[in-house]
């Protein structure tokens, strides 16, 4: 049996987050939406998405295949209708196609805004990704299943006398290393990978989670609900938010409600607002309709997508959104929004050069060694380029 992770129009409204990935590839909570139904359901995935990512996330379809919502988080009784349908049935939540099982000759013509003659309606609550904020709005819910799912039946490796550990619901994976250093789980447990470390004076509050590989700087302080994904480098201070992996955060500076992507670099000192100074709702820029949405929520920063940069003292209003490969510098308050691959500050900006934006992308990937910056990378940011040049001011 195949499961292939499809796109829906969460994919628009996701943007720009999902402009360099399937839905499915969102991490919340400890892992991506994919690696959460992989377990879940004990196989491999694929992905349906757009023709430009696929070479990345490639398609494979088998004689029995379950198509699955990519922006729907499993838990155990989805899980349950999704392995109890059969051949041609679907299970829908309200207007969502949650799942369809297909034989390999109608999956190769399947299309996620169809409808099923045999549909089943879904009616549990779901976690389900709508837009960016929904990532940390929805983290703490996530990490506690993750954690659960992850954890179940295993016994926490050891980690240094050194540090003290506040409730029960802690787990360090082997090789996790952590010296001097406070983790309290009474509000949400608290996942260490392999191969992380937390430095000494770092304090932690739960739920947490931090991915293989990464780092947390002497000093730090994290509130929940945050995880850091693999290969990054945090410090300052963090509340509520979600690295999704090879990003760096590695001074001083607040990062809360907030979204960041993958190669993303914060410069030192650089802080988010998260709240407005009359206390309104906040809207943040919405990449379908190119205007501002109102959330509804009184607590959101910053969204920031894939290759974005900031140097140092930056200063994010609340509720901003930076676009795929932008490069923010200099003094004062940036806009708001933020367009993919622009370069500049307050002062104003122009387009990233196309080349030099490469460049700067290949050196950043090359200083993790086992990454390349291979065709396919190339290839979804060319055309990302590409889509994103009429909305460029």
């Amino acid at each position: 049996m195949a499961i292939i992770l499809f796109d829906d129009n969460a994919r628009n409204t996701l943007l720009p987050l999902t402009y360099t990935r399937p839905v499915a590839d969102l991490r919340i909570g400890i892992l991506t939406i994919a690696e959460k139904w992989a377990k879940y359901l004990n196989s491999d995935f694929s992905f349906l998405t757009e023709a430009y990512l696929q070479a990345k996330f490639p398609l494979t379809i088998h004689d029995d295949n379950i198509f699955i919502n990519g922006s729907v988080c499993p838990d155990e009784a989805v899980v349950e209708a999704v392995n109890n349908l059969k051949s041609g049935e679907a299970l829908r939540y309200n207007n969502t196609l949650i799942a369809v099982k297909l034989n390999d000759v109608y999956a190769a013509n399947f299309d996620p805004f169809a409808k099923y003659s045999n549909e089943t309606a879904y009616n549990n609550e779901l976690v389900i990704l709508t837009h960016p904020e929904d990532i940390f709005r929805k983290n703490d819910t996530e990490l506690r299943k993750d954690f659960k799912l992850l954890t179940k039946g295993r016994k926490s490796a050891k980690i240094s006398s050194t540090n003290t550990i506040i409730g029960t619901d802690f787990f360090a994976e082997e090789g996790a290393q952590a010296e001097c250093c406070s983790f309290s789980s009474i509000n949400g447990p608290i996942y260490l990978a392999a191969n992380t470390e937390v430095w000494e004076g770092t304090n932690v509050r739960g739920p947490f989670a931090l991915c293989e590989y990464s780092q947390i700087k002497m000093g730090t302080k994290i509130y929940g609900a945050t995880t850091i994904g693999p290969y990054c480098r945090i410090g300052g201070e963090v509340n509520n938010a979600v690295v999704w992996g090879y990003s760096s955060k590695g001074h001083e500076g607040y990062l809360g409600n907030a979204v960041v992507g993958e190669w993303c670099n914060l410069g030192a000192d650089t802080n988010n607002s998260n709240l407005k100074n009359n206390y309104g709702e906040v809207k943040l820029w919405d990449y379908p309709s190119q205007t501002m949405r109102n959330t509804g929520l009184q607590f959101c920063g910053l969204i920031m997508a894939d290759h974005a940069k900031c140097g140092i003292n930056t200063m994010f209003n609340t509720g901003s959104v930076v676009g795929v490969s932008a490069n923010v510098f200099g003094g004062g308050y940036p806009p708001n929004y933020i367009p993919d691959f622009s370069w500049g500050g307050a002062d104003g900006f122009v387009e990233y050069g196309f080349n030099k934006m490469m460049e700067t992308t290949e050196k950043a990937i090359a200083r993790r060694p086992h990454r390349k910056f291979d065709d396919a990378e190339k290839a979804i940011l060319t055309e990302v380029y590409e889509l994103t040049k009429p909305f460029r001011r």
